[in-house]
């Protein structure tokens, strides 16, 4: 998986809200951190097309997220930080099999593919559970689930663990720790960004540092945190 940012910016009320001048993303696991209101979102939503540039451009695997915004997200899963904003339907896997319909895939193969992602994070339990009785970490996991029943090269995650507890926050690390797709982080959880491969540190609408685990997070803890 390739992305590119090429002359990428965001402009909110006639200001820059964010600018990537030049960006080449290639490595299984990319951490985003950043202080309150310094772009991670905004740069999160960019890879998929949730999320347009003003200017320039973002590609992936040589797509241009302008034109080829619907072929991107089938390549590019994205987990927001809240699930109830992906989670609509009552029953957990009704919620899995709505997302699987637009595919083409006949409801054996639908079947198939909610039973092996529910199994692979653990919660294959929770398959004919009502979404709203689940707790925090298993919303998260089912939002994840749903992601991954499409089969992404990439999941994106906005914040993924900040409104859970120590048990399911450790229980959604594990599940990140274990995808096949690559996956970019993005968290305030730098114990999460720890072992990753790469980290960008966004401050200020723009790439502040960029480099291995251990020297971008002590940048960011001498200069954000």
């Amino acid at each position: 998986m390739l992305i590119e940012f090429d002359q990428a910016v965001v402009i909110m009320e006639g200001r820059p809200l964010l600018q990537v001048p030049g960006l080449t993303l290639s490595e299984r696991r990319i951490g985003i951190v950043g202080p309150n209101g310094a772009g991670k979102s905004t740069f999160s939503r960019l890879i998929n097309g949730l999320l347009l540039p003003d200017q320039g451009q973002v590609r992936v695997n040589g797509l241009d997220t302008r034109h080829e915004a619907r072929s991107i997200r089938r390549q590019v899963g994205f987990v927001f930080q809240n699930p109830d904003n992906q989670i609509v339907f009552p029953i957990v896997r009704e919620d899995l099999d709505f997302g699987l319909k637009p595919l083409g895939l006949s409801a054996a193969q639908r079947a198939e593919r909610i039973a092996a992602g529910l199994a692979q994070l653990g919660i294959a339990h929770l398959a004919e559970r009502s979404s709203f009785s689940l707790s925090g970490g298993e919303r998260q996991l089912v939002a994840l689930a749903a992601v991954l029943v499409r089969e992404p090269s990439l999941v994106v995650f906005d914040e993924p663990t900040t409104q859970l507890d120590l048990r399911n926050r450790n229980r959604v690390r594990q599940a990140i720790a274990d995808l096949a797709p690559a996956a970019y982080v993005v968290s305030h959880d730098l114990e999460l960004l720890a072992d990753f491969d790469r980290v960008l540190v966004i401050n200020a609408g723009g790439i502040a540092a960029d480099d291995q685990p251990g020297p971008a997070l002590r940048w960011y803890r001498e200069h954000c945190a």
